[in-house]
């Protein structure tokens, strides 16, 4: 009978977690910061003269009169609230104030209604294009582009709860919603239409002749 040293059930043992399938890491959110073109809502209890949803400008301020001197780009969002709840409390005593971070981004191709939005960051990929009207008929929702950072990403919007269409979106996130190519509609009804056009000029000429 042959025996099994201990050493050996040792090296079985490890062997077998080596190869085993290791659990998923999730990956983190990123924190949420404001870019220019960003905008931020401000609401301030009994004053709405000072509320009020304000753009991101170009060097970072609020785009507003009265929180020109806030700069709120390139900071987590708990800092840029801060600093909104401190520069209010130098004009009112306690106030009341709630501020919330919306981002830009840009959805093109193939949807409804294209253009730049500014929405809330716990707005996930696939909630951004139904914003945008959703896909058309001709939209590729398998292989939607996301240009983020420099990077080239690509989303299945039929598993709007997985992958990246699950992902929340970012500031600067351009979204392209790119076109089926259909071999029938794209390719073979236009041959088809150029072929009959073509028959019913040359019908026309033989029977002038």
């Amino acid at each position: 009978m042959r025996v099994v040293t201990p050493l050996l059930v040792v090296l079985a043992v490890l062997a077998s977690a080596a190869s085993a399938p290791r659990p998923a890491v999730a990956q983190q959110e990123a924190p949420v910061t404001l870019r220019p073109g960003d905008a931020v809502r401000i609401s301030v209890w009994q004053r709405p003269e000072i509320s009020g949803e304000f753009p991101v400008a170009a060097d970072g301020s609020i785009a507003s009169p009265f929180y020109m001197d806030v700069n709120v780009a390139g900071v987590p969002f708990e800092e840029v609230a801060d600093r909104v709840r401190s520069y209010i409390a130098v004009f009112e005593a306690e106030p009341r104030v709630l501020v919330e971070p919306l981002l830009q981004v840009s959805i093109a191709g193939e949807v409804l209604e294209p253009g730049l939005y500014t929405l809330r960051p716990e707005t996930t990929l696939a909630q951004a294009v139904m914003h945008a009207g959703g896909a058309t008929e001709r939209g590729h929702v398998t292989r939607v582009t996301v240009w983020r950072d420099g990077q080239e990403l690509i989303a299945d919007l039929t598993l709007p709860n997985a992958g990246l269409a699950a992902q929340r979106i970012r500031s600067g996130d351009q979204i392209v919603m790119p076109r089926q190519v259909s071999i029938l509609r794209d390719y073979i009804a236009p041959a088809a239409s150029v072929i009959g056009a073509a028959a019913a000029v040359t019908n026309i000429v033989l029977r002038r002749w």
